[in-house]
C-alpha cells in the first residue's frame, strides 16, 4: 500500500517551493537541502487544498510559485534601498572592495559514534539469538524429559491400578465369605 502524499513548502527567494512527498525527509531530498529546514522553522507542511493542487499533480517534483507581485516586492523594500542607489555618482570613483575570502567548510561530522552504536546493536542481536537458541534447546530437552516422566507415570499408575483392583477383589471375596459364615 502506497504511503499518503503530503505537501510541503519552503521559501526560495521570491518564490515558494512546493513538493508532494511521503515524508519530511523525502521533501528535503527533493529540495536538495543539506539541513533540516523543518527544524529551523523554514519549511512547513501545507494543508490548504488550493496550494496543494499543483504539487499533488507532480509528486516528487519541486513546483515553484511566485510569492507576491513585483509591486508588493518593491513596497516591502526598506526606504533607503531604492533602485540605482548602489551606482556611483557621476565623477566620483568608488573604492575597490576586496573580495571576502571564502570561509573554510566545516569538517564533515564523524560517523564513529553511529558506527559504534550500530555495532553494539548487531552484537546484542547475535547474543540474543544465541541465548534464545540455547533456551529452545533447553525447552526441547525438558519437553522430552516430561514426555518420559508422563510415560513412566502411566505405566506405574496402570500397574498400581491393577494391584489395587486385585486387592479389592480379594477383600470383597473375603467379606462375602465372612458374611456367609456369620
Amino acid at each position: 500500500m502506497a504511503r499518503k502524499l503530503k505537501v510541503f513548502r519552503t521559501p526560495i527567494g521570491f518564490h515558494d517551493a512546493y513538493v508532494a512527498a511521503t515524508s519530511r525527509k523525502a521533501a528535503l531530498e527533493a529540495w536538495g537541502a543539506d539541513a533540516d529546514l523543518f527544524a529551523r522553522g523554514i519549511a512547513e507542511e501545507v494543508t490548504d487544498p488550493s496550494l496543494m493542487e499543483a504539487a499533488l499533480e507532480q509528486p516528487g517534483a519541486v513546483v515553484r510559485k511566485v510569492r507576491g507581485t513585483v509591486d508588493e516586492h518593491m513596497a516591502a523594500l526598506p526606504p533607503d534601498a531604492k533602485p540605482n542607489a548602489g551606482k556611483a555618482k557621476a565623477g566620483k570613483a568608488q573604492p575597490a572592495s576586496k573580495p571576502k575570502p571564502k570561509a573554510k567548510p566545516r569538517p564533515r561530522p564523524s560517523r564513529a559514534a553511529l558506527d559504534e552504536a550500530e555495532a553494539a546493536v548487531d552484537v546484542a542481536k547475535v547474543e540474543y539469538e544465541a541465548a534464545r537458541d540455547g533456551l529452545e534447546a533447553d525447552i526441547a530437552a525438558l519437553e522430552k524429559k516430561r514426555r518420559g516422566l508422563d510415560q513412566e507415570y502411566r505405566e506405574a499408575a496402570k500397574a498400581l491400578d491393577e494391584k489395587r483392583a486385585a486387592a479389592e477383589e480379594r477383600y470383597r471375596s473375603a467379606m462375602d465369605h465372612w458374611r456367609q459364615s456369620n
